[in-house]
């Protein structure tokens, strides 16, 4: 088992170099995966070694076996030929072998169960491998969720920034003054400008001419009398003719207020 605990060794120190200087997880567990098939390949030779040394213990015990019961037969011959010396030596022979043979069958055994523990120990490191291959597949989800969760919390965090949206305000209300000063021009414009004047008359007549023309109508359904309908013909005269002193005053006025102004005589 001190295999196993060397390569653990060793991957435990792989993966703390690996996670210092962890850049990209992705990749990370790549290496990871890659150093742990390395230590898998390699823990199988040993294995193998292992198991060849379990076979060579075994076949040495069996042929131990095989040698001490062959001396004991030798000890059987010599005692039927009536040497009783060469069957104490063959004897003798029998039982070296036998005391060697005990303990290359406990160094068998012992090795046998080690093979064992190694093979299972083998199997279990595989299926960690398997599943570390599978948990994989799983973190790399997981690590794309974060960056993408991590992703929108920074949009997040920017909208919650209110300076993008004073921006929008000030631009809003810069427009807004610009149209303000816009409409104050357009307005400014329309009352200074020389035919203002001739505008409203021209809308007066406007006025007077539908006065008039719904008169006529309602003379003409009969719903105005005679005597109504005659007089603002005779007051039109009258009328007409206050407007005209009125212009003559108001030229008499320019006329003098251009004298004052140029510096002519009283």
């Amino acid at each position: 088992m001190s295999l196993f605990k060397r390569l653990a060794t060793v991957i435990k120190s792989n993966l703390n170099d690996l996670i210092n200087k962890a850049e990209d997880p992705e990749k990370m567990l790549d290496q990871i995966l890659r150093d742990m098939r390395e230590q898998l390949v390699e823990a199988k030779k040993q294995v193998a070694v292992a198991i060849a040394d379990e076979k060579r213990l075994q076949k040495s015990y069996a042929a131990g076996k095989k040698t001490a019961d062959e001396w004991e037969q030798r000890a059987m011959m010599a005692v039927r030929a009536g040497d009783d010396e060469l069957a104490k030596e063959a004897l003798r022979r029998n039982k070296e072998q036998g005391d060697l043979n005990a303990q290359l069958q406990e160094q068998w055994e012992r090795q046998a169960r080690s093979v064992d523990q190694l093979k299972q120990a083998l199997r279990a490191l595989n299926n960690k491998i398997d599943e570390a291959t599978r948990k994989k597949s799983v973190l790399i989800a997981r690590k794309r969720r974060a960056e993408a969760m991590r992703s929108i919390e920074e949009t997040m965090s920017g909208l919650n920034d209110t300076s993008a949206f004073d921006a929008f305000s000030r631009m809003e209300s810069r427009i807004t003054q610009s149209e303000a000063e816009a409409e104050a021009a357009s307005e400014m414009n329309r009352e200074f400008r020389g035919d203002t004047l001739k505008e409203r008359f021209a809308e007066l007549e406007r006025d007077a001419g539908a006065d008039e023309a719904l008169s006529d109508l309602k003379r003409r359904m009969g719903l105005l009398p005679a005597a109504e309908a005659a007089a603002p013909a005779r007051v039109a005269p009258a009328t007409d003719a206050k407007a005209d002193d009125d212009m003559a005053e108001l030229e008499a006025a320019l006329k003098d207020l251009k004298a004052r102004e140029l510096g002519a005589p009283d």
